[in-house]
């Protein structure tokens, strides 16, 4: 017989209600259980019949055992992300759990639901800074050395490439984000701009432009998402005081 439970991995969006897809409210409806980090799942409603299983930032891999061991004894279980569930959240936790967990979970019915990331979402409120070529680095230590990332902001300067740099500081890691300033200003130009976004789509949402030269890492919390620009990237002011639109043109000049 066919187990009746299911899991399903989706990104809430960036924090409004607005922008969560049909797909994704239409999964939170049929769910009885949802999973996640304590912030993410105070984000979906209350409704009858639902039960909530909130846990603390660090412990990914058990969330997503329990959800698994939630869903092979029946439940219909949504395990919650911001943002989008692929991009440094709760979908790779899932399948690295299933790879090493329970062979019967393999045959669960897994979905993954995309969501809107912190990424795209602030990229829209200020321009276009994605336009050319891009990649997305999380500047959290907890799971990979502090080398690796080095390394990867490295290629990622030197490759032209702009960069959406997620988990900049926290409590626990308060320097990194400045560490990764002092080494990108040795690689590119000071006036490249930074954007500093910071609760995008809620009410205390701040945007800040600013340049790589001037970027102080205040600006910035775990709800912020920082972007760096390129040498290429351009900046159009605006009247009365507002941040310039901010955009990465696609066309490259032949060398």
């Amino acid at each position: 017989m066919l187990n009746p439970g299911s899991l399903t991995v989706l990104g809430l969006g960036p924090g409004s209600p607005a922008q969560r897809t049909p797909e994704v409210e239409a999964a939170l409806a049929e769910a009885t259980d949802l999973v996640g980090y304590a912030p993410y799942v105070a984000r979906v409603p209350h409704r009858p019949g639902l039960y909530r299983h909130a846990s603390d930032n660090r412990v990914e891999l058990d969330r997503a055992r329990h959800a698994l061991q939630l869903a092979k004894a029946g439940a219909r279980v949504a395990v919650v992300s911001g943002g989008d569930a692929g991009v440094f959240a709760m979908a790779s936790a899932v399948f690295e759990a299933l790879e090493a967990g329970d062979p019967a979970w393999r045959a669960l019915d897994i979905r993954v639901l995309p969501g809107i990331s912190a990424m795209f979402a602030a990229a829209a409120r200020i321009g276009a800074p994605l336009g050319h070529d891009f990649c997305a680095i999380s500047l959290s230590d907890n799971l990979k050395p502090w080398e690796v990332i080095q390394h990867r902001l490295l290629a990622a300067a030197l490759g032209g490439f702009v960069m959406a740099l997620y988990n900049p500081l926290s409590r626990a890691r308060p320097w990194q984000l400045g560490a990764a300033f002092t080494l990108l200003r040795q690689h590119l130009p000071g006036t490249v701009p930074v954007i500093f976004a910071t609760a995008v789509t809620r009410p205390d949402e701040r945007i800040t432009v600013t340049t790589l030269a001037e970027a102080d890492p205040a600006l910035a919390d775990m709800r912020t998402l920082v972007m760096v620009g390129t040498a290429a990237t351009r900046l159009l002011p605006r009247p009365g005081g507002a941040c310039p639109w901010v955009y990465s043109p696609r066309s490259v000049p032949a060398s």
